[in-house]
C-alpha cells in the first residue's frame, strides 16, 4: 500500500556555512574556546569524534557569562545570497522550509530574525544551552546516537513524497543519505562522493530555486 503525505515537497537546510556564508558555529568555537577547537574539531572532521561528543565538551568550556557575545557574534555574520528570493519562491510553490542545525539555536533565531525571514521557517531544530551554571550546559531535544541533533530524526517528523536537503559539512551527512535530492557544497561534496551519494552542487540560493523550479515544471509535465 503507498504511503499517503500531505505534503508533496519540503525542504531541509543546515545553516552554519549553509545559510551564513561562512562557518559561523565553527567560528564561534574557534573564537570562544580556541585551543580545545584546535584539538577536537580535526578528530569531528575526520569522524574519530562524534559530533555529539566533541560539540558538548566545546560548548560546555565555555562561561556562561559569555552567551550574549556568542549571540552578538552570530548577528555580525552575513547570509549566503538569495535566501529570501528562495524563501519567497517555496512560498509560492507551497514547499515548507525547515532548518534543521548542528549548532545553537539562538545563533540561528538571530540571524533569521535580522533578515526578517523568521516566519518563512516552518520549523527549527538546533542546540539549546542552558546558563544556570558558570559554564553553559547543552539541551537537545533531538540527541542521537552519535550527533547532538539527529537531522534524520527532525526529517521524521516532517514526513513529505519528495525531501530536499541543502548542507556543506559533517553534519549533514546523515541529512543528505536519507533525502531524495540533495544540494551539498565545500566538506559534504567529498563525503558524498566517497559514498557515491549523488547530490547537486551549488553555490547560493538562487541558484538552488533555479534547480528546483526545474524539478517542478519537470513534474508538471509528467503528470
Amino acid at each position: 500500500m503507498n504511503q499517503s503525505f500531505s505534503v508533496q515537497r519540503i525542504v531541509f537546510c543546515d545553516f552554519d556555512g549553509t545559510i551564513t556564508a561562512e562557518e559561523t558555529f565553527v567560528g564561534m568555537l574557534k573564537t570562544f574556546t580556541p585551543e580545545l577547537s584546535a584539538q577536537l574539531m580535526p578528530r569531528l572532521y575526520d569522524r574519530s569524534l562524534t559530533l555529539k561528543a566533541g560539540v558538548r565538551q566545546l560548548l560546555e568550556s565555555i562561561p556562561s557569562r559569555r552567551y550574549d557575545d556568542i549571540v552578538e557574534f552570530a548577528l555580525q555574520q552575513p547570509i549566503r545570497p538569495g535566501l529570501k528570493e528562495f524563501l519567497d519562491f517555496l512560498e509560492v510553490h507551497s514547499i515548507p522550509f525547515v532548518v534543521i542545525s548542528g549548532g545553537l539555536q539562538g545563533m540561528v533565531e538571530a540571524v533569521l530574525a535580522r533578515e526578517g525571514l523568521l516566519k518563512q521557517v516552518k520549523a527549527i531544530a538546533a542546540v539549546n544551552l542552558t546558563r544556570d551554571s558558570q559554564f553553559l550546559e547543552v539541551i537537545s531535544p533531538y540527541e542521537g546516537e552519535t550527533e547532538l541533533i539527529s537531522k534524520v530524526a527532525v526529517m521524521n517528523l516532517h514526513p513529505a513524497e519528495q525531501t530536499i536537503a541543502i548542507g556543506d559539512s559533517v553534519t549533514d551527512i546523515n541529512m543528505a543519505r536519507q533525502a531524495d535530492i540533495v544540494f551539498a557544497r565545500d566538506r559534504l561534496q567529498t563525503y558524498l562522493d566517497a559514498e557515491g551519494k549523488a547530490y547537486l552542487p551549488w553555490s547560493d540560493f538562487f541558484e538552488i530555486r533555479d534547480r528546483i523550479a526545474a524539478i517542478i515544471g519537470k513534474a508538471a509535465r509528467q503528470t
